[in-house]
């Protein structure tokens, strides 16, 4: 790849990232609307927290009227706290013309604190239209991003296919067409696709740009371990193109160990696969299979980058999640923060990437980190606070990963080096 093709993707991806974390939108409103064969009583009965029907989903298990006047409720929801118990919402109700419209305002929340509910407002219409009746969701919020917004838009629009399938069938399937594995499978061709060209459009090229896309992979999976071993009943993986992928869990967390556990188990299950990598390229070349010896020093230097990016200290990045669990306080952050930068521009230094090239990297550390700090949903409660010893063996943890991600690009960058001298 070259150092074009290296600045075009990295400034890609900082566009992205400002975009879809970052970006200050304001206030925004989205609407989304299907006719619905069925009437309004049936759809009202549906979509009316208190009505017959409010469970048609399976996300509402549970719902206890609340208010003087009978305008809030509780509602029970299926998705779990990190109690493991089911999430408790208070909602207030008003602007209600029955079968007709309503509005919702969530007031309080077992699992997220208030501040993340401030500027949310959910509002229901209902309209005859030919063939049934017309349904309209209106969602309102403040955003610093655009991720969230298009992730609500779509919920709202699978919402209201799984309510016309309710109404017709009686039956409302869990999941959707997103998360099933094909459509994931079809997101990371998608990404190898779309990275293909800055390897170049070769057969070789398509090689490299799968390699990546199956690193990906292999660190998501790493996550997604994490989660299971901490207790979570369910965990998947999201591909993005062009920005990777993600992990998510079954539940929030529950103490600051599980949160740097899981964000180090990306890089730490993928640190397994560098020493087979190692051996299984040196008795490639004994055997005189030099492709496979090349293709294996190729995804070694694949599996350790990608996994030396994620641990940078940045607010986001696993590594950044790591630091800000295991350092007490803000100069102990700060220092180690440095120390860690100071490590990755060592490497650099050690492999012959150019002065300009290291100083560049340095320059995006700092405007991700500055571009995603304070952006995490805050819980209702604080997390269970770290043990000293769980510090101590995060801390090493972090130092080893490193060390064998490190050592994995110095030693490609090795051997790639004499294998062209």
């Amino acid at each position: 790849m070259s150092t074009t093709a290296i600045y075009f993707l990295v400034g890609i991806n900082l566009g992205l990232i400002f975009v879809m974390l970052a970006a200050p939108l304001g206030t925004r409103t989205f609407a989304v609307s299907r006719v619905v064969r069925a009437s309004r009583r049936d759809v009202w009965s549906a979509l009316w927290p208190l009505g017959d029907h409010a469970g048609w989903s399976g996300e509402i298990i549970n719902v206890l009227p609340a208010g003087a006047d009978g305008d809030q409720a509780w509602l029970e929801l299926s998705h779990e706290g990190r109690d493991g118990r089911p999430i408790r919402r208070l909602v207030a109700l008003d602007n209600v013309i029955p079968e007709t419209r309503y509005s919702m305002r969530i007031v309080d929340d077992s699992s997220l604190d208030h501040s993340f509910w401030a500027n949310y407002r959910a509002e229901v219409g209902i309209a005859d239209a030919e063939g049934g009746v017309a349904v309209t969701f209106c969602r309102t919020d403040r955003y610093r991003g655009l991720a969230f917004m298009v992730f609500r838009y779509f919920a709202a629009r699978r919402e209201l296919a799984r309510l016309d399938e309710w109404v017709r069938t009686g039956v409302c399937r869990k999941g959707g067409v997103f998360e099933h594995p094909a459509t994931q499978m079809g997101f990371a061709a998608v990404s190898t696709l779309l990275v293909w060209p800055l390897f170049g459009l070769t057969l070789q090229g398509l090689l490299f740009a799968a390699t990546l896309t199956g690193v990906v992979a292999l660190h998501e999976l790493g996550h997604m371990a994490a989660f299971r071993l901490m207790g979570h009943k369910s965990a998947r993986m999201i591909f993005i193109p062009l920005l990777g992928g993600i992990a998510i869990g079954g539940r929030p967390y529950d103490s600051r160990f599980e949160v740097a556990f899981s964000a180090l188990m990306g890089a730490g299950f993928s640190a397994l696969f560098v020493p087979l990598a190692i051996v299984g390229s040196g008795l490639a070349a004994s055997a005189g299979m030099h492709h496979i010896s090349t293709s294996l020093v190729i995804f070694a230097v694949f599996l350790g980058l990608f996994n030396l990016a994620n641990l940078v200290p940045v607010w986001k990045f696993d590594g950044g999640q790591v630091l800000r669990q295991i350092c007490p306080g803000q100069l102990s952050l700060a220092t180690s923060s440095f120390l860690l930068l100071a490590a990755f521009l060592a490497l650099g230094h050690a492999i012959g990437l150019p002065a300009v090239l290291l100083m560049g990297a340095g320059t995006v550390v700092a405007i991700l980190s500055l571009m995603t700090a304070g952006s995490a949903v805050k819980p209702r409660h604080d997390l269970k606070p770290i043990l000293g010893f769980e510090r101590v063996m995060l801390a090493g943890g972090l130092l080893a990963v490193f060390a064998i991600h490190a050592n994995s690009v110095f030693w490609a960058a090795t051997t790639l080096s004499a294998a062209a001298g």
